[in-house]
């Protein structure tokens, strides 16, 4: 009997091992929305089982929306990774945000556009310190167009890199996107890879790296947060 349930116990065990290696962890800002679906899902329940069934996908969907998977982050130096899941939208030369008062000097921008069906966290594309964060009431554009990294609601974050280099990172609200979450302040040491924030519920995230920076993907190329090697820092 003992070893029957000690099997039983084992078998429990590696099942719970599995759901989670399969059902990824989900980020806390989304907590609050699951919680309400889940509400929601209860009361619909008493009135209609169907409208039940409806509501408990809508909470697993949600619940979904909010994940924040483990990723493998390259740890060799001079690298920066993307900085979200998604696909590459544009590479392009541009001056980086004016309000972090970096000057004129062009930096090589990557943009990464984020479906609804993309994972929604962002990673930290270079260990190092962060120099500014700011934020930016803007339109709520299509994040794919262009025009979305001047015009649209944004919140940028400058940080140098512990061998140097100065890197940006910009998440972008999109057109249905409301809500840009950041969890680091000025000052804060971060690891590459490790999660900073979130955007709701379409959106863009652009990285501005140094001029001379040999970028590694083109538009059309899908990314993966924290492991894609967006692109080599110069080097010195």
């Amino acid at each position: 009997m003992t070893v029957e349930r000690d099997n039983n116990s084992g078998a429990v065990s590696h099942f719970l091992d599995l759901a989670k290696g399969i059902v990824p962890p989900m980020n806390p800002a989304g907590r609050p929305f699951v919680l309400g679906a889940a509400v929601a899902t209860l009361l619909l329940r008493r009135f209609s089982k169907r409208a039940g069934v409806v509501g408990a996908l809508l909470t697993a969907w949600v619940a979904w929306f909010f994940r924040e998977p483990k990723r493998t982050t390259p740890t060799r130096p001079g690298i920066a990774v993307a900085p979200a899941d998604g696909t590459v939208s544009h590479v392009v030369e541009a001056v980086p945000p004016a309000e972090l008062g970096l000057g004129e000097v062009p930096m090589t921008r990557i943009s990464v556009f984020l479906s609804v069906f993309d994972v929604h966290v962002q990673r930290v594309p270079v260990s190092g310190t962060i120099k500014q964060v700011s934020y930016r009431p803007g339109k709520f554009l299509s994040a794919d167009l262009d025009k979305a990294s001047e015009d649209n609601e944004r919140n940028t974050v400058w940080l140098r890199s512990f061998d140097g280099h100065d890197v940006v990172v910009v998440q972008i609200a999109g057109l249905v996107a409301r809500r840009i979450v950041c969890h680091v302040g000025e000052g804060d040491k971060v690891a590459v890879g490790q999660t900073y924030g979130l955007i709701r519920f379409g959106s863009r995230v652009d990285l501005y790296v140094p001029a001379g920076s040999r970028v590694l993907v083109e538009a059309g190329q899908k990314t993966i947060g924290g492991e894609t090697v967006l692109a080599e820092l110069p080097e010195g």
